[in-house]
């Protein structure tokens, strides 16, 4: 058992995509890890990775050791676990993506409760909008709101994203509430960002496409929705973030037959399903419990959230 921390190593080195990634989840620089892996090498006479400047991978002897370590490492953890009844005891720093508003509105506001639990954990959490690359830069987790295509990582759903043609009371005196789709793209402002100038919405007659235009041009979604708050027009919004303001009515549904695809979801996404660190497997579970198959912020809104029958649901995430 003397080369078992080198075992350990390597399937940390493969479940996070790199030496540099895993040696900062085990708190070993770089070159420690490399020589580890040469160790293991080397006393098993074969070669398990095939280096690149840009990206590991296994050979096919790599793959099939890699399975049966993972194995071998999971049962040891159970057996400690069984020992220590400490298995739900999550350790170190967890770094987490998260969209901007989202994070700020639904993740930072529950941070302190997640701690109280895990006292031994800290948290690095960073917001941004872009699509970041969570293996190569060191993420344990990110969570991603969108119609997921199929990924070499592991997603797993925490809540539907309800996406709804909304306006401030301001617009719709001045300016009307447009009676069909067509109406809304030929005489209404329609506020979006600058990645998402045109809408598919999923309605009574099928998949319509409408084309944005307004009088802002913008890269923030936050923007968009501050504009729409000013009356400025009609945006497509999710109600995770624009539910309290249509429940007190700063904003009004339009087109309620219309939404963006129920495809849409709100996610976890992580690099491995296998050997799952404690630290990623609490807080998954943490977020799946708040949010779950009908989220907080969704309550209250249920006349408007269905979809009617004639409508199709697999229209693409606008």
């Amino acid at each position: 058992m003397s080369s078992f921390p080198d075992m350990e190593i390597f399937a940390r080195v493969v479940g996070a995509g790199s030496m540099s990634a895993a040696g900062r989840e085990m708190g070993l620089s770089p070159a420690v890890v490399s020589k580890r892996l040469r160790r293991l090498e080397d006393r098993l006479g074969t070669r398990l990775l095939q280096r690149t400047t840009r990206q590991l991978a296994l050979t096919e002897a790599g793959q099939g050791y890699y399975k049966r370590v993972v194995a071998i490492l999971a049962s040891v953890e159970e057996a400690e676990a069984f020992v220590t009844r400490r298995s739900a005891i999550a350790r170190g720093t967890l770094k987490v993506s998260a969209p901007t508003a989202f994070g700020r509105m639904h993740v930072a506001p529950h941070l302190g409760a997640f701690l109280a639990d895990n006292p031994d954990l800290s948290f690095n959490l960073d917001l941004s909008d872009e699509l970041i690359d969570i293996v190569g830069e060191g993420y344990d987790l990110a969570i991603r709101i969108a119609e997921l295509e199929d990924s070499s990582l592991v997603a797993r759903r925490l809540a539907p994203v309800h996406r709804v043609l909304c306006a401030a009371p301001a617009y719709l005196e001045r300016c009307g509430a447009p009676g069909s789709v067509e109406e809304l793209q030929a005489s209404h402002s329609c506020i979006s960002t600058t990645q998402q100038d045109i809408w598919r919405l999923a309605g009574p007659k099928g998949i319509e496409m409408v084309r944005t235009g307004g009088p802002i041009r913008t890269n923030s979604s936050e923007v968009v929705r501050e504009a729409l708050l000013a009356g400025l027009g009609i945006a497509l919004r999710s109600t995770w973030d624009i539910g309290p303001e249509l429940h007190d009515g700063r904003l009004r549904i339009v087109l309620p037959h219309y939404r963006a695809s129920k495809n849409v979801g709100l996610h976890a996404v992580y690099p491995s399903r296998r050997f799952l660190p404690a630290k990623v497997r609490v807080f998954i579970d943490f977020l799946a419990k708040l949010y779950g198959p009908a989220p907080y912020w969704d309550q209250g809104l249920d006349q408007w959230l269905t979809i009617p029958d004639s409508a199709p649901v697999t229209a693409e995430a606008g």
